[in-house]
């Protein structure tokens, strides 16, 4: 398929479900890389000269559990983004509430990074999440999704998995991580068409075509897409183009099911 030079998008109604914002004044834990000025006003520019209006602003691992960065992002225009953060089991009620007004939605564990975060909050969690419709997003390894299945077992709580679920192009068609997904799928889980480069593919991401259409057929109508910015596996002076982490969607499912992943945030993070 030719890829063509605007992608196709629906006006201002487009969602980009995974991004990034960095402050550097803001102190880091010592993990794989170390954050530039990144700031909201920038990828909203970016973002909105291909149509998509709202974003999803995700706490970066190397932040830990400081969601300072990204709760003031979420403050500069209530209610046109959300936000998925990092916290403690041990987390007060009250902070609970403060993100929700200001459009969080969710709670991110990390398996992949090197300073990420372990699930062990999740059961204590659990109940407070439910409560105010959060969800709980796995950045993890298609090899840990029958691990997550197993832990959302009776939580009541959705699923929503990174970067394709992990099923980059090292994933085999009969491998194991398929029927996880599966199990995933049926307790609603959703997953982000996202993060191309961390996959094992090169772009323009083509040998992950058949990968997307697989997943898409196991999760229909529970799709997102993220760009990922700013693409912190990238040199910041050679940060792909933005519409580029788009294209393999389009390729791959064609504009008419792309239109309705772009759309799909609004569902996800209401």
């Amino acid at each position: 398929m030719n890829t063509p030079q605007q992608p196709a998008v629906p006006h201002s109604s487009g969602w980009d479900c995974h991004v990034h914002v960095f402050d550097p004044a803001r102190s880091v834990e010592g993990g794989h890389y170390q954050p530039v000025q990144r700031d909201l006003a920038d990828i909203e520019a970016q973002a909105m000269a291909l149509g998509v209006h709202h974003l999803v602003l995700v706490q970066p691992s190397v932040y830990g559990t400081d969601n300072t960065v990204l709760l003031q992002g979420l403050a500069r225009e209530p209610g046109r983004h959300r936000g998925v953060v990092v916290v403690q089991g041990d987390i007060t009620d009250s902070e609970l509430d403060r993100m929700h007004e200001l459009g969080v939605r969710g709670v991110r564990f990390n398996l992949v990074s090197p300073v990420g975060n372990g699930p062990d909050g999740l059961a204590a969690l659990a109940p407070r999440l439910r409560e105010r419709g959060w969800h709980v997003q796995w950045y993890a390894h298609a090899h840990q999704l029958t691990t997550i299945a197993a832990l959302h077992e009776g939580t009541g709580l959705t699923p929503v998995l990174d970067h394709l679920a992990g099923l980059g192009t090292c994933v085999l068609a009969d491998d194991p991580a398929w029927d996880a997904l599966k199990r995933l799928a049926a307790q609603g889980a959703w997953v982000k068409l996202s993060g191309w480069y961390r996959l094992q593919d090169v772009a323009p991401y083509g040998r992950l075509a058949d990968n997307i259409r697989r997943v898409a057929r196991e999760m229909p109508g529970h799709l997102v897409w993220g760009s990922d910015w700013p693409h912190t596996s990238f040199a910041p002076e050679a940060l792909p183009a933005y519409s580029s982490v788009w294209h393999p969607v389009l390729d791959a499912l064609g504009e008419t099911r792309a239109r309705e992943v772009l759309a799909a945030g609004a569902s996800l993070y209401a």
